[in-house]
């Protein structure tokens, strides 16, 4: 059995939420238990949800569902690349898998809406599948 943990973002909630729901779905359909789920405000503010969720024994694999879409700025591409790498930089230094299911950036909201189930449920299968590759 595979224990996962997710954190969400709040920020585009109205797509993070979809992602979630998809997600749980996903999980269920491949046997794999949901033992946590945290909200955070933000993609950006992911790391330390995760980082406190790879330490508890209980999760074997941590799924990251957020969404960052473009603006007038460079600031989509600064959230996501520094969100991305310190999950990364977690999964490595913890050895446990973390999907990366951040929509973004670079993205309009139309093009959100229409990767949510393909995000969501390629992030809870990438943690399944590392898992089992790692193991």
């Amino acid at each position: 059995m595979v224990n996962l943990g997710i954190v969400c973002s709040e920020f585009n909630y109205d797509i993070t939420y979809m992602m979630l729901e998809r997600a749980k779905e996903h999980a269920q359909f491949l046997g794999a238990t949901i033992k946590d789920v945290k909200k955070v405000p933000g993609s950006f503010d992911m790391p330390l949800a995760i980082k406190k969720m790879v330490k508890d024994a209980q999760i074997d694999a941590v799924v990251a569902l957020g969404c960052v879409i473009t603006g007038e700025t460079k600031h989509d591409e600064v959230v996501a690349q520094h969100a991305s790498r310190k999950i990364t930089d977690l999964s490595v230094e913890y050895e446990k898998p973390i999907s990366l299911g951040i929509i973004g950036p670079g993205v309009t909201r139309a093009q959100a809406t229409k990767r949510v189930d393909s995000y969501a449920k390629r992030a809870v299968e990438t943690a399944v599948k590392m898992l089992k590759a790692i193991n």
